[in-house]
């Protein structure tokens, strides 16, 4: 048994988030250039034991993906050939952004923290896994 660690994709970079050993709780972890992504990834599975990735798929507001949808499903495929022993979801990560924008610019009144890209992709990727989290435990009780 291991961690999960959910990835907000995007075109030039990606927000990591992990959970903890019992997988009860998500945790920022990282913003890697996503020309980076697998050599990141292949570092943090030595180091980590990890389960699972949870990969944010990108949608419209009318369930339709999103201009990068394919990007993320090539991303997905690429995923599998390399780390096939990895369990590989998808969850809607719909408003996560904007959520965590929001959430950030509650938190602090200093305009160079609310515009920070890197913190606004880390904390997307955080609640995209909390809420994987959240949706996993009620179809278990």
């Amino acid at each position: 048994m291991g961690r999960l660690l959910a990835i907000d994709y995007g075109k030039k970079r990606c927000g990591i988030a992990v959970t903890d050993k019992d997988k009860v709780f998500a945790f920022g972890h990282d913003t890697i250039s996503t020309t980076n992504l697998f050599d990141f990834l292949k570092d943090y599975f030595k180091e980590e034991s990890v389960e699972g990735i949870v990969v944010g798929m990108p949608k419209r507001l009318h369930n339709q993906p999103s201009s990068i949808a394919t990007d993320v499903m090539r991303f997905i495929e690429d995923c599998r050939s390399w780390f096939p022993k990895l369990q590989i979801h998808t969850y809607d990560e719909r408003f996560t952004s904007k959520i965590a924008s929001h959430e950030i610019s509650r938190a602090s009144t200093k305009k160079q923290v609310r515009e920070d890209k890197q913190l606004i992709d880390q904390v997307s990727a955080t609640l995209l896994l909390q809420s994987f989290l959240m949706n996993q435990q009620t179809k278990t009780s």
